[in-house]
């Protein structure tokens, strides 16, 4: 197969070698572990994109929650903003395959072939070529998953939340499907300000409020789109994680905030009491943590 979108952040945002990138992926997950048992796994997860030294262990909250989806999943919807290449619509990379260190990731012909009548995919490889929003969740994936899944990757511009709706309607499936959204929150404001304006945004997340801007959220037009959708499936979320760079391997006067969301059917394994509880103290004015 020789249409392969390579690597392109491997030894940048995680490391470029199969055994030490098994390693972090396998020391983020223990630390992230619930000691609950699961009986079903999220429908969607909302994860961050930096480095994994900066956002890995939030990142994995969300991914250790689908401990008990490896061998089921086989369909994985990957949304996630552009940072290099500005595109009108939500882009397909144009390739049959995503390379990592830790193998090979084929794209869902099939599911790319049941979008062609929507005005508002397109397909841009540019837009994926440096692209590093969607490839540092592959590895997790690998890691919770196996090899038995395939992905449709979307690296989305200028989109009406409707749109990213739409999509997400026409590829929602079943359990066998999985959602997984990607962005992070806030960009360069100081520690304590960081920390303010995203326990709001946790909140209108928590809310399914579908006007969150990309002052809020570098994923803000995907994300919006996630949970208008969500809301019409009657999902339930759940915060797992949040922080921000300064709390992990960044200074203080100029920080990123990170979250992880797990999004459940109705009757799924959410667990609502602890989500209560997280969801009580963002309100309050306070990010919290499980780091």
């Amino acid at each position: 197969m020789a249409n392969v979108r390579p690597a392109a952040v491997a030894g940048a945002f995680y490391p470029d070698d199969a055994r030490a990138l098994s390693a972090e992926l396998g020391e983020l997950l223990g630390a992230a572990g619930r000691q609950r048992p699961r009986f079903g796994w999220p429908k969607a997860i909302i994860v961050p994109h930096a480095g994994y030294i900066y956002s890995g262990g939030v990142a994995a909250h969300a991914y250790d929650e689908l401990a008990a989806a490896r061998g089921s999943i086989r369909r994985v919807v990957l949304l996630g903003p552009v940072h290099r290449v500005p595109v009108r619509g939500l882009a397909l990379p144009g390739v049959d395959a995503f390379d990592t260190p830790l193998g090979r990731v084929e794209v869902d012909a099939e599911a790319v072939r049941s979008l062609a009548d929507l005005p508002q995919v397109i397909t841009h490889r540019a837009a994926h070529a440096q692209e590093h929003a969607l490839e540092v969740q592959l590895p997790f994936l690998q890691r919770v998953l196996g090899s038995e899944f395939a992905i449709v990757p979307f690296a989305v511009g200028m989109a009406t939340k409707d749109e990213v709706a739409q999509v997400l309607e026409r590829l929602w499936g079943g359990p066998e499907t999985l959602i997984v959204l990607s962005t992070d929150l806030s960009h360069y404001h100081p520690y304590a300000e960081a920390r303010r304006i995203d326990g709001r945004t946790l909140e209108r997340i928590a809310a399914f409020e579908t006007d969150i801007d990309h002052e809020e959220a570098c994923g803000a037009t995907p994300l919006n789109g996630l949970l208008l959708a969500a809301r019409r499936h009657g999902l339930k979320i759940e915060l797992l994680a949040a922080c921000n760079s300064g709390d992990t391997a960044g200074g203080k006067s100029q920080v990123v905030g990170y979250s992880s969301f797990a999004l459940y059917a109705p009757g799924g394994d959410i667990d609502t009491d602890e989500a209560g509880k997280t969801l009580i103290g963002v309100a309050r004015g306070a990010i919290g943590h499980r780091l």
